[in-house]
């Protein structure tokens, strides 16, 4: 997405694109868009050195209200018009900086992916760590959710939901069957000129897509993939490509969601992360081990492995991430690591023998994350494995779900839980504080956030299959 401008470029594509509003976007801790806008007439050039003031207090998990005065700095690199604003709206990604100091703010998350990347060129493996994500979604025609101290329900509802098979108004009977949806042509496939809609409106905005389809689970599952690219700018391309699968879908009377697990006893939706690093212009990956990888890409695959209970806080950051995460339904939880095989949680693409096409995938990652903290844990980890030469063992290339007991206990797997998770990764995180690129207090800020916000929030609360279990008890 990102088109390198100088300030003086951005205002001339400005003026070219009759930009009336300026609309500057950071993410928040838990990786939603946050934004404020302003009159066009707001921009100068000055104020991609001087910024724009705004109170940090109310953003999740940032600055308390004593020290909330905080400067938000456009990057010129990002700046794209809105595609569904009415009014022209000129949009920029921005950092987020302390007003007195100047220095950048330490929970701001793409800052934390900035570093990330720098933290890989001082340690001379690399200079350049690439990220390509495959985010899944569900699309619905309707939406209702509530939780209260007397009750708690939600109900979705889909035109090409399995349980409407029976439905006897505006039925036409074509939807996939069960773990069916992966890849049936229109009628079946209901959301073809959906996904191409927000396919060429990604790509307008800078994104370049590869393909679009339908994915395996019933009720509305689809995935777009876009291309790889450097870290930060797979981040920023991850934001807009959420933005722009919501704002399409809604004005299609449609309800976008990347929730990971929706539905009860169907999949859900991952985030397949391919990763690789290059070294002045070369793929540091391929090499003559296992599946053409390198010791480089072996000892990367080590580092993932290792530290993937901690990591998983991160890449599969909801309560929710761990209803996927289950045995039956194409969601790696055993850590191993295979060619082809779809059931490790990292996994050696083997669609050609290019040496430019080795990576690894972590299989375990799902789109509610926050793209900047997700991908830059990941290559953390996957660096402390380069650092220490750590051994990823022996691959796995039988089907995990079709192992004996005896054979299944000597393969360790992920929690069960993000509770489990988070003392996970209050346990092991010195490979993400290396040269504070996530620093002591950010973690501990997450983790509290974590656990106050949405664990203990989800675990005191009854859930309503509780009823059908214990109500007559």
């Amino acid at each position: 997405m990102a088109t390198k401008r100088t300030p003086a470029e951005v205002l001339a594509y400005a003026k070219e694109s009759g930009a009336e509003i300026l609309d500057l976007r950071f993410a928040d801790l838990p990786g939603l868009w946050q934004h404020v806008s302003y009159p066009i007439a707001m921009l100068e050039e000055d104020s991609f050195e001087d910024g724009f003031g705004f109170d940090g207090s109310s953003i999740r998990g940032w600055q308390a209200i004593s020290e909330s005065d905080m400067l938000i700095m456009p990057d010129p690199n990002t700046a794209f018009m809105d595609p569904f604003t009415e009014v022209p709206t000129l949009c920029i990604i921005s950092n987020i900086v302390d007003p007195i100091t100047k220095q950048h703010y330490e929970r701001d998350p793409r800052w934390i992916a900035q570093k990330a990347e720098q933290y890989l060129q001082y340690t001379g493996v690399g200079d350049t760590a690439y990220f390509g994500a495959e985010a899944e979604f569900f699309l619905f025609d309707n939406v209702s959710y509530d939780s209260s101290y007397n009750f708690g329900f939600y109900k979705i509802d889909s035109e090409e939901g399995r349980w409407n098979s029976g439905r006897p108004d505006n039925n036409l009977g074509y939807r996939p069957r069960y773990k069916e949806g992966y890849f049936p042509v229109p009628p079946t496939d209901h959301l073809q000129d959906l996904r191409t809609e927000m396919t060429q409106v990604m790509e307008r905005c800078g994104i370049e897509i590869e393909c679009h389809h339908h994915e395996v689970a019933t009720g509305g599952q689809c995935e777009i993939d876009q291309r790889f690219d450097t870290l930060v700018l797979s981040s920023d391309n991850m934001m807009l490509y959420k933005y722009v699968v919501r704002n399409v879908a809604y004005r299609n009377g449609k309800s976008a969601t990347f929730m990971p697990k929706p539905l009860w006893n169907d999949n859900g939706s991952g985030m397949h992360t391919h990763q690789s690093i290059w070294k002045d212009g070369e793929p540091t990956f391929a090499g003559n081990g296992y599946a053409g990888l390198s010791e480089t890409a072996l000892h990367y695959i080590g580092g993932l492995l290792k530290h993937s209970p901690a990591l998983a806080a991160i890449v599969a950051p909801t309560t929710n991430s761990y209803k996927r995460l289950v045995p039956g339904f194409e969601a790696p939880v055993s850590l191993a690591y295979s060619r082809r095989n779809r059931s490790a949680a990292c996994r050696i693409p083997m669609y050609s023998p290019s040496p430019k096409s080795k990576r690894v995938e972590l299989r375990y990652p799902d789109p509610a994350c926050n793209p900047y903290l997700a991908f830059s844990a990941c290559l953390m980890a996957g660096l402390d494995g380069v650092q220490n030469k750590i051994d990823p063992g022996e691959a796995l290339d039988k089907d995990i779900y079709d192992l004996t007991p005896e054979e299944l206990a000597g393969v360790p797997s992920l929690p069960h839980d993000l509770a489990g998770s988070l003392d996970a990764l209050e346990r092991d995180h010195d490979f993400l504080t290396q040269n504070d690129v996530f620093t002591e207090e950010l973690l501990s800020s997450y983790i509290e956030y974590k656990r106050a916000a949405e664990v203990d929030e989800v675990r005191q609360r009854p859930h309503p299959y509780e009823f059908s279990l214990y109500y007559d008890i």
